[in-house]
């Protein structure tokens, strides 16, 4: 296989140069991190579910009217994108208190919220990525009011549907992590999710038990976190051909 040109490489994925200009293919690592970078280990097959499952939830976005810059799944492990522009925000929806925010106001996790609560966190792990202010925002420039409230509007919009879908499948969609880019056809701009959707950037409890199947599994050292994602698929009906056993998936490319 000729070697490609890395682009960049992030905590759980490597982009790397496309086909054609403006495509880009994007790697799902089993590298697994908490905390902003202070805890590291590694979960067996991650990048492979997270492929699938980003795959999924990309795909049904886009058949929902949500733009993406999601093209095709190419293999095990590695997907086709459209190359944007990143906007350096993490965007964080959440629906029930758990994590940071129930830790901030002293609520008991768990807790279901009034509506939906929407936050913005700069993204820098050498600031442990701060949350920030809409002012914050747009007096540093790093998105418009107009690209806010498109952000805003998608944000809540991807949480309407994925809500829906996960209740469908027995799970109860917390609060979950999203990134948006700018995609540029020419003259014309327009804001699109980027990144991934996946038990990495989703908090996922299990209706009936309130059971976590997501990266808390890690964070917190519950055990079983292999297991939590392959349920993820198994309910999503997307579990790797051949099942576990396919998850070790082909060696990383340099």
């Amino acid at each position: 296989m000729s070697r490609r040109r890395r682009i960049y490489e992030g905590k759980a994925k490597v982009l790397f140069e496309g086909p054609e200009p403006g495509i880009l293919v994007q790697y799902f690592k089993d590298d697994a991190t908490a905390f902003n970078n202070q805890k590291k280990g590694v979960i067996t097959g991650k990048g492979v579910l997270n492929n699938r499952i980003s795959e999924y939830l990309m795909t049904r976005l886009t058949e929902a009217g949500i733009p993406t810059h999601f093209l095709r799944r190419l293999n095990m492990r590695e997907q086709l994108v459209r190359e944007v522009e990143i906007i350096p925000l993490e965007v964080v929806v959440r629906n029930v208190a758990a994590g940071s925010l129930a830790t901030r106001f002293g609520l008991t996790e768990g807790t279901p919220l009034p509506r939906s609560i929407v936050e913005f966190y700069y993204k820098n792990d050498e600031l442990s990525d701060p949350m920030v202010s809409e002012e914050h925002i747009t007096a540093f420039g790093w998105a418009t009011t107009q690209e806010i409230d498109e952000i805003l509007n998608l944000a809540l919009r991807i949480n309407d549907f994925l809500s829906g879908l996960f209740l469908g499948v027995g799970l109860r969609l917390v609060d979950f992590k999203v990134e948006f880019g700018r995609l540029w056809e020419g003259e014309e701009m327009r804001i699109v999710l980027a990144d991934e959707i996946s038990p990495d950037s989703c908090r996922l409890w299990d209706i009936k038990t309130n059971e976590k199947l997501d990266k808390d599994r890690f964070r917190r050292d519950l055990g079983n976190v292999e297991e939590a994602y392959q349920e993820v698929a198994r309910r999503l009906g997307i579990l790797p051909e051949g099942g576990p056993g396919d998850l070790k998936g082909p060696k990383t490319m340099q």
